[in-house]
């Protein structure tokens, strides 16, 4: 994320990637997903999330295009390089085009075609082979305030995901423990309706009991923001392996429940007041633009890289689909819990006790191995931003400053509200908007303005998006530019009705 070209890794086969891709993005959004279609209508929030998903996948071509563009430019570059080598060894002086591209990645060169390099190899110039993140992608087709815009908006996404991590762990275990206890017990879902002030042990409040578990959380997990730490391939295991045990069980249970008769939910087709948090919520759950570099390079065959893409979005859509319909319908709207998972934990619903904690402390295990990552991805992204080229860090801004930085401000939002719904509408509405619409449609405009000035008019990028119409670049921006209005208009308008 912070913006540089590492090796490839081990390849793998394009299901493989299919697979990687589905599990990337069907994350935490999920869960929240069921009550914002419950609040927004169902009709309203089928037709969104239609309609969010082919706007997702187009914008997924266009950053699979920029990467392929970004290939052929960095190879073009080392062959440029080699050939000023080989022709003029003795010459130290001298500063070609190539070299002023090496040098400053934001400056664009004005060149001729290379009809060299199209004549050596055009149908393999496009071949990604090497991983470029969108950072450097950025570096490569942004002048410096699109580099910055950029980082910008990766790091308020970030720091949005790290609040929606930091809030949703201490409200499951608020769930869980408090209705353990007292006259409380197996009641977190069956529709009792409790406020931050009730009482959870004795004389703790419930906002206390959160607090409490928030403050743990971040001792427990926020010096992980301080030093390195690495996803290991046995922990990517073994939190699918849970999440999709959880996923299955909830809509096998829900099925069951509809099946009996036992179903209490009665969803409307259209309430336009909840389609503020429905859009955040698609937004964020068809999240994975930033993440594609890793998941699509290491791809071993990428002739139909697209179509593989469109299948994994059309399976996408069908399991959200199935999981919030199934929801809506089991549960009666006022029922429904901002993480969805803390509706199975009344006994009512499972009498196996062990289901009910696996359910209701899902969330807890699985955001808890992500948070260390995405903090640091984020402590990164801000060293990246402000980095100078030959300049380093003191050593406590190095360690202390950005880490701080990096940690406080996700832990006081999270502390001031435990709103899931709001928190991760608001991620999506915003900073999710900037990332999955606008960002990939400049890399795609940039990118071929760039190829067409390097390669010339008549090379053709062969991952270039099928929707290679400049009409859809516009249509992207038009649209993400409008949501960004449109939320904030909501939102103005929801506060004074307040």
């Amino acid at each position: 994320m912070a913006g540089g070209i590492t090796d490839t890794g081990e390849l793998y086969s394009p299901y493989v990637g299919l697979v990687y891709m589905f599990n990337l993005i069907v994350g935490t959004g999920a869960l929240t997903m069921p009550k914002a279609f419950a609040t927004a209508g169902w009709l309203v929030s089928l037709v969104l999330l239609l309609f969010l998903g082919f706007m997702s996948y187009m914008t997924t071509t266009f950053v699979v295009e920029a990467m392929a563009a970004a290939n052929a430019q960095l190879r073009w570059k080392r062959m440029e390089k080699r050939k000023e080598d080989d022709e003029d060894e003795d010459s130290s002086s001298g500063v070609s085009d190539s070299d002023v591209l090496l040098q400053d990645g934001y400056e664009r060169a004005e060149t001729r075609p290379i009809l060299s390099v199209q004549r050596r190899g055009s149908a393999n110039i496009f071949e990604i082979t090497e991983r470029v993140e969108m950072g450097q992608m950025a570096s490569m087709f942004f002048n410096k305030v699109g580099v910055n815009l950029f980082y910008f908006c990766i790091i308020i996404y970030l720091y949005g995901d790290l609040a929606i991590y930091a809030a949703a762990v201490p409200v499951s275990l608020m769930q869980v423990t408090c209705s353990v206890t007292g006259n409380h017990s197996c009641s977190v879902g069956d529709g009792t309706k409790y406020n931050d002030t009730d009482k959870c042990w004795g004389p703790i409040r419930r906002i206390d009991a959160y607090r409490l578990y928030l403050a743990a959380f971040t001792l427990l997990l926020g010096p992980f923001t301080f030093f390195n730490v690495q996803k290991t391939k046995y922990l990517q295991i073994m939190t699918s392996l849970m999440r999709w045990i959880a996923f299955i069980l909830m809509i096998i249970l829900a099925l069951i429940r509809i099946g009996k008769g036992q179903a209490e939910g009665h969803p409307s087709m259209a309430q336009l007041s909840g389609i503020r948090n429905l859009f955040g919520v698609c937004v964020y759950s068809f999240m994975c633009q930033h993440s594609l570099p890793s998941l699509i390079t290491p791809i071993s065959k990428k002739k139909h890289v697209n179509k593989l893409v469109l299948l994994d979005y059309i399976l996408i859509l069908a399991f959200y689909s199935l999981l919030s319909f199934t929801a809506i319908y089991c549960f009666r709207n006022d029922t429904l819990m901002d993480m969805y998972t803390l509706n199975f934990t009344n006994c009512e619903i499972i009498s196996v006790a062990f289901i009910r904690y696996f359910l209701g402390l899902f969330p807890v295990f699985t955001i808890s191995t992500n948070f260390p990552i995405i903090a640091v991805t984020l402590r990164n992204n801000w060293k990246t931003l402000f980095h100078r080229e030959g300049g380093t860090y003191p050593w406590v801004v190095d360690r202390i400053v950005f880490p701080a930085i990096t940690l406080i401000p996700p832990v006081l939002v999270a502390f001031c509200t435990h709103d899931l719904e709001s928190l991760v509408g608001i991620t999506g509405a915003y900073a999710g908007n900037g990332i999955q619409y606008l960002i990939p449609a400049f890399l795609a405009y940039c990118s071929r303005k760039d190829t067409q000035l390097v390669f010339g008019s008549g090379t053709v990028n062969k991952h270039l998006s099928p929707f290679r119409h400049t009409f859809w670049i516009v249509f992207v921006l038009i649209w993400g530019f409008s949501c960004f209005v449109f939320v904030t208009a909501n939102i103005v308008l929801s506060e004074s009705k307040l």
